[in-house]
């Protein structure tokens, strides 16, 4: 898969995962990892990339002795879900076209 495809599949992905509760870290890869395989190299580049576009923000909160980041979704990252499922409708039309085509 194309590097690029897969990043912009990931940082959806992990909006996906906080788009009904606020999470930590820990939290969005075990919600993710049934589905796909992250892991802390990667999911803290994609955090703080959705962070910098202000698609999501952060807070910290004290959890056993230990301050803990907590990622909440905006209204630009519920949006780019929004984008998200429409581009993929295309992609699924555009592959309906490539099967049809391949068996004729």
């Amino acid at each position: 898969m194309d590097v690029q495809m897969k990043r912009g599949l990931l940082d959806v992905c992990v909006l996906a995962a906080i788009q009904n509760e606020d999470s930590y870290g820990y939290q969005i890869i075990k919600d993710i990892r049934p589905y796909v395989d992250v892991s802390e190299s990667t999911l803290y580049p994609i955090l703080r990339r959705l962070e910098e576009g202000r698609l999501l923000t952060v807070r910290s909160v004290e959890h056993n002795g230990r301050l803990r980041k907590y990622y909440h979704i905006t209204d630009a990252g519920k949006a780019r879900i929004e984008d998200f499922k429409q581009d993929w409708k295309d992609m699924e039309n555009i592959y309906r076209f490539i099967i049809r085509e391949g068996q004729a």
